[in-house]
């Protein structure tokens, strides 16, 4: 597996765009590191305003995002967590929910929401997609965050 790379990516600047986190503190070893990558970006592209609410679990994710939707003071928001499956369902319920939640606020709210939370097998997967040999997805996710926020910054102009 490699990291997604976009070539095809525009020049993008965090400058003057406000950022909310909403991280879930559930499997803390995999989510505090696609954070820290999800703040670096951020900061090299040039955001100086980040805020970060912090969750349970990643069910609590949606209902988080929409609170910070409706203070209407953000550019964009991310969505940082990770499920692990385990030997019941109750991987699907979560991820499905989790994922259905986020998109209803994006669409809802009427505003930019980057999907930074991992579904994997196993810890070993997640680990790799949260700065290993994958990749940090919450670097992924903070790059989505800065130019979904430049497009309705500039009202969608192509």
């Amino acid at each position: 597996m490699v990291a997604f790379r976009d070539k095809k990516r525009p020049p993008l600047s965090a400058k003057g765009l406000r950022f909310g986190i909403v991280l879930s503190r559930y499997n803390s070893l995999v989510t505090d590191e696609l954070l820290a990558g999800a703040r670096k970006t951020l900061s090299k592209y040039g955001a100086k305003e980040v805020d970060l609410l912090t969750v349970p679990g990643a069910f609590e994710i949606p209902y988080a995002l929409r609170g910070l939707a409706r203070k209407k003071k953000y550019s964009a928001l991310i969505a940082l967590g990770c499920v692990i499956r385990g030997e019941t369902p109750h991987f699907e319920y979560i991820s499905e929910g989790m994922t259905s939640g986020v998109m209803s606020v994006i669409l809802e709210e009427e505003i930019p929401i980057a999907f930074g939370v991992l579904t994997t097998d196993n810890l070993r997967q997640a680990l790799e997609r949260a700065g290993g040999k994958v990749g940090n997805k919450g670097e992924e996710a903070a790059l989505v965050a800065i130019e979904m926020a430049s497009l309705k910054k500039k009202k969608w102009r192509v």
